[in-house]
This record gives C-alpha cells, structure tokens and sequence, in this order.
C-alpha cells in the first residue's frame, strides 16, 4: 500500500510539473513556428469614405427595388372559377421606400351551382411612403383605391408593417375615406420551412369597415376573412409554384348583403399558382 500511495504521488507531481512546463515553454514554441502571411498584393489607394462605400457595395443610401407577386393563381369557388392575385413592389433606399400594393381577384361568372351567373372584378390599388421605425417595423401612409363592381371608392392610409415575434409578418393598415367611410384591414402570415425548397405559408386577412356601402356589398363591422394554406416547391427563390386551400367567410351585415344576392357567405376554395419575384 505504502508503494502504491508513493507511485501515485510521483505521478502527480509529474503531471504537475509537465503542465507548468507547457505553459511556459509553449507560447515561445508557438511564436517560433508562427509564419506571417503574405503582404496584399494590391494595396488599396487612399479614398475618400464616398468611394470606400461604393467600392464595397456598403452605401445604405444606395436605391433598389423588387416586384414580388406572394400570389398570382387560379381559385375554384362558389362563384365560380377565379383569376386572384396578391402584389406588391418597392423602389427605395433603406430608410425611405415608396410602396405599391394591389390585390383582387376577377370571377368568370358561371356559378358551380347553377352554371349562370356574370362575370366580377375586386381589385384594390395602394401607394405608400414607408418609413423604417425600428429594427423590425416600418410605417406606411399614402392613398388606395377600390375598384371593380360598383363606384371607386378612395382612402387615405396609415398603416405598420413589419416583423412580429416567433417570424410572423404582419400588416394593420386603417383608412379613411369620403362621407366619414372608415376600414381596418389586418394580415399575417408565417414561412414555415419543411425543407430547404419546400415551404408550407399560412395567411390570414380580416376587413373590417365603419359604414356600410351596399353598391359594392360592404356592411358595417367586420366584413369578411380569408384563411388560406399554401404549399409551394422553390425550385429558386425567385419563381415557386404552389398549391392549397382557401376559406373565405363573411360576416354580419356583409353576409346578409350575400344572401340577398343568392351567394354563399361561406367558400373553401382550392387554389393553384405561382409566386415569383424580381
């Protein structure tokens, strides 16, 4: 026993010994080996901060733009077979945009149930100054335009745009109009990678008006919502075919301006498309 407690003390006191003499001696070793890189072949001309910004592609004064249609599709639906679309572009730097917006959709008019019925257009049109806030949110304000069936109708607008928790974008955007007319619309949706091309999108938009206006089948309160989930393959980011199912319900006042009109307040729509961007 006495020769094993002095063994193990021995070998202590080596490993001690071995790594204070590590850490003495390695750090020279290290610097010896050391092998500087080569001076830059090139040197960089003195500039001023102007072209070092340019030269690097760093200038966040510089303008772009995209042109982004989230959905350009067809939709099969109780009032028959419908052409819907969902854009929006920009031109801007990184503080100061302006923002185009529209969508809409044009029915055929041949009714599922009846096969009659004519054709409809509901298209909306924004134009927007957007102002970055803060690091996920930006205001809007600007003008929209309603068009299609009925009378135009245009709205001033002010709106928040942005990046809410957990990845979700999200858009609250109020407008006034004439004759004290007033609307909220709301919308969110979620990118949810299965996989590196594939994606699965929940949306969601709710509209929500203080006056109703029956020439273009709009009631008081909240109007109507669509709840849509869309599954498309990015064969590249920019052009990404897609499809899915669409619910579209409307509500109070506005489903009794429906009913009265012999449509179905309440639709599942499938849908197939293609979402492309520039």
């Amino acid at each position: 026993m006495k020769n094993a407690a002095t063994s193990v003390s021995n070998a202590f006191v080596l490993a001690v010994a071995s790594l204070g003499a590590l850490f003495v001696y390695a750090p020279s070793v290290l610097a010896d080996e050391h092998v500087p890189p080569d001076p830059p072949a090139n040197s960089l001309p003195p500039m001023s901060a102007r072209e070092m910004s340019r030269m690097m592609e760093m200038d966040d004064a510089r303008r772009f733009g995209t042109l982004i249609f989230d959905q350009l599709e067809w939709r099969e639906t109780d009032a028959g077979s419908a052409a819907g679309w969902d854009a929006e572009a920009w031109y801007g730097g990184d503080y100061n945009k302006l923002w185009l917006k529209t969508e809409g959709q044009y029915f055929d008019g041949t009714r599922r149930q009846t096969g009659t019925g004519s054709s409809s257009l509901e298209a909306s049109l924004d134009l927007l100054w957007d102002r970055i806030i803060s690091r996920w949110w930006n205001v809007q304000a600007g003008l929209r335009q309603d068009f299609g069936d009925g009378p135009s109708r245009t709205w001033g607008a002010l709106g928040l745009e942005g990046v809410a928790p957990y990845g979700f974008d999200t858009e609250a955007t109020l407008y006034l109009g004439q004759e004290g007319r007033s609307a909220l619309r709301l919308k969110a949706e979620y990118n949810l990678n299965l996989t590196q091309r594939l994606i699965l999108q929940p949306k969601i938009e709710a509209n929500a008006y203080g006056r109703a206006d029956p020439q273009r089948g709009v009631g008081t309160g909240l109007s109507n919502a669509d709840i849509g989930l869309r599954l498309r393959y990015e064969f590249r980011r920019e052009f990404a075919p897609y499809v899915g199912l669409n619910w579209s319900r409307v509500f109070g006042s506005t489903a009794a301006l429906f009913r009265d009109e012999g449509r179905d307040p309440d639709d599942l729509q499938f849908v197939a498309g293609l979402r492309v961007w520039f």
